[in-house]
Formats: C-alpha cells, sequence, structure tokens
C-alpha cells in the first residue's frame, strides 16, 4: 500500500512523515489553500526529502509555467484540480476527480492508464475538507485503473476504505492534522500502519 501525506507547511512535519515510512509527500501550491505554500517555501522544504520518496505539488488549474516552476523546485509530480494544462517535460501527473451526486466532473475514459486521484467533492476548498468521498464509486474505478483514494481519511478510517476500495495508494491530509497545515506526528505514523495492515 503506498501512502500520501498531504498539505505539509513544515520541516519537522516532513521528517516526521518520512520517518513514518510514508511513500510521497504533498505540497499544496494553490495560494487558496490554508495549506499553501511559496515556490521559495517548497524548495526548503523539499530539501528534506531523501531518495525514493516523491514530491507532489499540489494546485488547482495551473498554468504550464506554474508546473515547470514546480518541477524545477523539485518536484517529480503534480496533482491537479480542474482542467490539466499543456504538460511540460519532466513532471508526471495525478489527476484529481470527485463526483457530486449529479454529474462527474471527470469521465473514466479520460487517460485511459493513467492514476488518478478521488476526492470528495468542494468546488471551492478542491481538497483537504475532511469530507469522505464517495467510496462505492471509487472501487468501480480502482477496479479498472490505479486510484489513489482521498477525502476524509484518518488513522480510525483508513483501514475500512483500503478494504471497501482496494486503492493503489491513500491520501491524508486534515486527518493527521492538530490544525491546518500542521501535522500531528503520531497520527501520522497510526495512520501508516493502519492503511499497511489492509495491503
Amino acid at each position: 500500500m503506498r501512502i500520501k501525506v498531504c498539505g505539509l507547511t513544515r520541516p519537522q512535519d516532513v521528517e516526521a512523515a518520512v520517518a513514518a515510512g510514508v511513500d510521497a509527500l504533498g505540497f499544496v501550491t494553490w495560494p487558496r489553500s490554508p495549506r499553501a505554500v511559496s515556490v521559495d517555501q517548497l524548495r526548503l522544504l523539499v530539501r528534506a526529502v531523501p531518495p525514493f520518496v516523491s514530491v507532489v505539488a499540489v494546485s488547482v488549474s495551473p498554468t504550464s509555467d506554474e508546473v515547470s516552476r514546480w518541477r524545477d523546485a523539485g518536484c517529480s509530480w503534480v496533482q491537479v484540480h480542474g482542467p490539466v494544462p499543456a504538460w511540460p517535460q519532466g513532471c508526471r501527473l495525478l489527476r484529481a476527480i470527485s463526483w457530486n451526486h449529479e454529474r462527474s466532473s471527470w469521465h473514466p475514459d479520460e487517460g485511459t492508464g493513467e492514476a488518478v486521484l478521488i476526492d470528495a467533492h468542494d468546488p471551492v476548498r478542491h481538497g483537504g475538507t475532511g469530507r469522505q468521498a464517495d467510496w462505492a464509486r471509487a472501487a468501480q474505478l480502482a477496479a479498472l485503473r490505479p486510484v489513489v483514494l482521498a477525502g476524509g481519511l484518518t488513522p480510525e478510517t483508513v483501514s475500512e476504505a483500503v478494504r471497501a476500495v482496494r486503492p493503489w495508494a491513500v491520501d491524508v491530509s486534515s486527518g493527521v492534522e492538530e490544525a491546518p497545515g500542521i501535522k500531528s506526528a503520531a497520527r501520522i505514523a497510526a495512520f501508516v500502519v493502519a492503511a499497511r495492515q489492509q495491503s
């Protein structure tokens, strides 16, 4: 089971996540998020990330120039909520999708084979809300392609989520926080243990 901790803003939280054994670290670059970091902050935080741990910039409707800046700052992936720009070389795309009750913001035949992140639907905050994603629909999609399951996961719920969805990876942000952008090392460690018990 691959695990990503998202919304990191402090070096000590990066260190705690790495010590817990996560596979990927997410840094929110969308300025309207309470967890946003600047490009300069991103460069400093990435310095604490060892080899073989993926670094993911997380944004909403970025430009190709922004993606290039995050790549140059050390990100190997960019998680995109909303429209995807012309894609520069040297960086991988993780498309974030969500469903509301009426329609999907994304169609399963798009980008066949690529990994997608499924989050709870929120057209304003675009993640980090603590709301649970649609596990039933996520499980249907996880049977067809790699799925990263996000949306309201916590150390207390991730085992059930993994059993229900069988995702390729899980992603947590608010579920391991003391406040937006301030992580709890103990909750990160508990999340990793609970997620890997079901893999």
